[in-house]
């Protein structure tokens, strides 16, 4: 393909996510799950061409970004009340899934080599940030869930692509060992979280001297390709780098960026993060056809890749159960709190291990002489395909049924929303107060102390009887939109009559844009 095919080929695939998207909406279906099936179909249509994705290029142009994005707006107070569940299932899911397909693999097919299977086991065994993101962020799931969902998909990459490293060495070369494994994992994971602490602060230096939102949202999408490309050529972890500049970014952003800043980049991450999501779905569908070619004799092969799928999805709640179990022994002799994860919770956690690009990228990067590639590659694109088609689409029916999404999250949300404004309403106020007072008692701003007295004092009426007013607030936030929408026609038509100049008009309208954002989120 020439450059310029190639150009019409991606304006294309984008052409087709937005219909694929529009479909999913329809349907109520995952957009995950139509991008998948949607490329899938699109692969048989004749004149399409064939798709090889480079592993390498995934790896350092779509994951950084995706990594960066999921890391930046991660809660770190989720992280941390729920670190030892996400290091259980990040490490410890991981380490158990590895050999367990790796098992399963050897028992199926003797005539590979054992190490063949493990390696096999470390691509399909950690659930992916990407699918997991998709798919979650459009499921009422309780925030304990979630959170440790979210977090194990941050963090799994790094060990389970470690395992593979090792896997493909014991392979190729027939040795292994496992204090040097040890050993080489703590390295890449603590070389990774340097290196990630290394660039994040450096980052911030140079971003709080930058004054443009534009530079400083180039600043952060190239800090997470710095810290990826760093970290791989120390050696080290570039997914745990780059999640931990992500870290280290979204905890410090409320003081490094301004207001404008932030509102102008998380609507560029937005765009970005579901271009690159879909691109990379619909890129994962379209490779069907090369790599079932790349397997004579699939027939054959159909049983084993059935055990290794059901392997990696019977793993994942064979360990979680286990992990309860143990929990709850310990519980018992005193040395943890009483709170305990639910059957259902268990069951929606187990069900949501979604694969996606990682695994399918881990499985390309292997050498080309590694025994039994293909087979390891079809088996890897069939785990993502039923994770992400069957899991994917049954994961919301599953959650309504075992009526895990709780509402009095929503309630507990509403309070503490009212409270926090009630707090933020008394602070300004006190503020200008200060201000406001002259040395001999009078009143330098009488209409702003009067504006702030009422918003602290409607804040404090609203957490007392919600109820009441409710009404009266959507009321109000009614006619604020309304008298929006009419300044915002005003300055249209003073800018097409020529009254006003485009500096003005764009200058007017942004601090609209604003007022509306925040009436619509008040209301």
């Amino acid at each position: 393909m020439s450059l310029e095919s190639k150009y019409e080929f991606l304006v294309i695939l984008i052409t087709a996510i937005l219909v694929l998207e529009l479909l999913a909406k329809l349907l109520r279906l995952p957009p995950a799950v139509a991008l998948i099936a949607g490329g899938m179909a699109l692969a048989l249509v004749p004149g399409v061409p064939e798709i090889d994705i480079d592993p390498d290029f995934v790896m350092v142009v779509f994951l950084p970004p995706l990594l960066m994005s999921s890391a930046y707006f991660t809660v770190w107070r989720e992280i941390r009340r729920h670190f030892w569940a996400i290091a259980s299932l990040a490490l410890g899911a991981v380490a158990f899934t590895t050999l367990g397909v790796g098992f399963v693999f050897h028992l199926l097919l003797p005539q590979f080599p054992l190490a063949v299977g493990f390696a096999l086991g470390a691509i399909v065994s950690p659930p992916d940030a990407v699918a997991a993101g998709a798919i979650l962020e459009r499921l009422n799931l309780p925030n304990p869930i979630t959170a440790v969902l979210e977090g194990e998909s941050l963090f799994n990459d790094a060990s389970g692509l470690v395992f593979l490293r090792f896997a493909v060495a014991a392979a190729l070369t027939g040795s292994f060992s496992a204090s040097q494994a040890v050993a080489s994992f703590a390295w890449l994971a603590l070389g990774g979280v340097l290196v990630g602490l290394a660039g994040g602060w450096l980052g911030l230096l140079v971003i709080r001297k930058l004054r443009d939102s534009e530079l400083i949202i180039t600043a952060t999408l190239l800090l997470a390709a710095v810290s990826y490309i760093s970290a791989e050529s120390a050696g080290v972890s570039g997914v745990l780098a780059t999640v931990t500049t992500g870290l280290l970014l979204g905890w410090h952003q409320h003081e490094a960026f301004a207001a404008s800043t932030r509102v102008q980049s998380q609507a560029f991450w937005k765009t970005l993060v579901f271009l690159m999501e879909s691109l990379l779905f619909i890129l994962i569908g379209l490779s069907l056809r090369g790599v079932s070619e790349r397997i004579s004799g699939l027939p054959e092969y159909i049983i084993p890749i059935a055990g290794v799928v059901l392997t990696v999805v019977f793993a994942r709640f064979v360990y979680l159960g286990g992990s309860n179990l143990f929990v709850a022994v310990v519980r018992r002799n005193g040395r943890m709190p009483k709170a305990k994860q639910s059957l259902a919770a268990t069951i929606v956690m187990g069900w949501a291990g979604m694969r996606g690009v990682v695994t399918l990228a881990a499985a390309l990067s292997l050498p080309v002489g590694f025994p039994g590639r293909d087979i390891v590659l079809v088996a890897a694109f069939a785990v993502i395909i039923f994770t992400v088609l069957v899991q994917g689409i049954t994961l919301a029916p599953l959650i309504r049924l075992l009526k895990i999404a709780n509402p009095q999250d929503d309630i507990l949300i509403q309070e503490h929303d009212a409270s926090a404004w009630k707090q933020v309403a008394e602070a300004q106020y006190r503020a200008v107060q200060i201000l406001s007072r002259r040395p001999d008692g009078s009143e330098q701003h009488p209409r702003l102390v009067e504006q702030y007295e009422h918003r602290a004092r409607a804040a404090a009426q609203y957490l007392e009887d919600r109820g009441t007013h409710e009404l009266i607030k959507a009321d109000h936030f009614d006619a604020v939109l309304a008298a929006i929408r009419a300044g915002r026609a005003e300055v249209i038509r003073m800018y097409r009559s020529g009254e006003i100049r485009d500096r003005v008009m764009r200058d007017l309208e942004h601090e609209l844009d604003l007022q509306e954002i925040a009436a619509e989120n008040r209301k």
